[in-house]
């Protein structure tokens, strides 16, 4: 399978919509690269890209 480019909010939108109230905009915009796609990933997988990604962009906002 090849790598897919997808936007955090389609991961959020497939195992965890409940999610989408408590994320910011910029979260749910990044874009994230699935080694091999979308279709595979596990639901414990999608926590761990969407839990990265909230502490990346915390990571931003202490660095402005």
């Amino acid at each position: 399978m090849e790598m897919e480019t997808v936007k955090l909010s389609a991961i959020v939108m497939r195992w965890y919509p409940d999610m989408i109230p408590f994320l910011k905009q910029d979260e749910l915009n990044s874009v994230i690269v699935l080694r091999d796609g979308l279709s595979i990933l596990e639901p414990e997988d999608a926590m761990d890209i969407i839990h990265y990604s909230i502490c990346e962009h915390q990571n931003s906002a202490y660095l402005q």
